[in-house]
């Protein structure tokens, strides 16, 4: 009779359930062809008994650990009130240094403060030589020392303000009068001529327009003087007796003022009066708030002796009528 095909229930192959009956069978027999019959079908995928406990550990950790996630206590934060914020605010303020409001307006407005240098024929008035002795002691020289070059004699040295990046330059008509050449220096040390291209006699103000300028100019911020008031912190920057840029601070002292020069000459109004220290060299530069804003152009300081040094009072022009001579007004 034929024999009928033998499927066995354990995973083991034929030739390993052939040892196990310790009956070798030889290639060929029906046995062999019945082996091979379940191995020609694709066997079907089983887990075996490591891969099993293997996998259900992965799942016993990562069920764990999710729910180690979603049981885990948040953080307290804490809730700051305005008081602890207070607190704060006024620890920093005992232990930290912070800079003051002058420095901090001056070094806003520093990249357009200009040096300005009228060379021509010497002046002989007392301004023009007290000026002069006062740049060449503050650098060391005799007080008749000429800093000029040949055939040059440097007449007058004051400041100006860069109101429009083109190179427009506001300053005071007296430190440019007369001269017949004007170098302007820039604050990032570029020397270049300057040009008058307007004047406003009547505010004793003069408009530069300078032939080169550097890579990246900053024009100043000009601010209205309609709300400034008497006690409002002001600073003036400049190059007093050449020296600087020079930084002094006080406060607007008084509005609406006027100034005669010594000589008689001219008299000025609408005048912001201050108390920061301006000397020769501060004319044409700014005067400016907390915020380094140009608020005016110092244009004079109150003398009643020879000596032309400053005694505690100081004229700036309104930037309203300093704009106005560029004709540009901003307001």
């Amino acid at each position: 009779m034929r024999r009928p095909a033998f499927y066995s229930r354990s995973p083991r192959t034929p030739l390993e359930a052939a040892a196990d009956d310790g009956t070798p069978e030889a290639p060929g027999t029906p046995a062999d062809a019945a082996a091979a019959a379940p191995a020609a079908t694709a066997p079907k995928a089983r887990w075996q008994p490591g891969r099993r406990s293997l996998a259900l550990l992965l799942a016993v950790v990562v069920g764990a650990s999710a729910t180690a996630i979603a049981t885990w206590p948040r953080q307290n934060i804490r809730q700051y009130t305005q008081k602890d914020i207070d607190a704060a605010v006024l620890r920093t303020l005992q232990t930290a240094t912070l800079p003051s409001p002058y420095a901090k307006a001056a070094e806003i407005i520093r990249p357009s403060v200009v040096r300005v240098v009228g060379y021509g024929p010497e002046k002989k008035t007392p301004e023009a030589q007290t000026q002069k002795q006062g740049r060449n002691m503050a650098k060391g020289k005799a007080p008749d020392a000429d800093e000029a070059a040949p055939g040059e004699v440097e007449r007058g040295v004051g400041t100006g303000v860069v109101i429009v990046d083109k190179g427009i330059i506001l300053t005071n008509l007296h430190v440019v009068a007369g001269a017949e050449k004007i170098k302007v220096t820039f604050a990032d040390g570029l020397e270049a001529p300057a040009v008058i291209t307007g004047v406003q006699p009547e505010n004793d103000l003069a408009v530069l327009q300078a032939q080169k300028l550097p890579d990246d100019l900053i024009p100043a911020t000009m601010r209205s003087t309609a709300d400034l008031q008497s006690g409002d912190m002001v600073a003036a920057v400049g190059f007093p007796f050449g020296i600087g840029p020079s930084v002094s601070g006080g406060v607007v002292s008084g509005l609406k003022r006027s100034f005669r020069s010594p000589e008689g000459k001219q008299e000025l109004g609408n005048l912001i009066q201050f108390d920061a220290a301006a000397n020769p060299g501060n004319s044409g530069g700014p005067l400016i708030n907390m915020n380094g804003e140009v608020l005016g152009i110092v244009t004079a300081i109150l003398n009643p002796t020879q000596q032309r040094t400053f005694i505690g009072i100081g004229f700036a022009v309104p930037i309203e009528n300093a704009a106005s001579a560029a004709g540009s007004p901003p307001f």
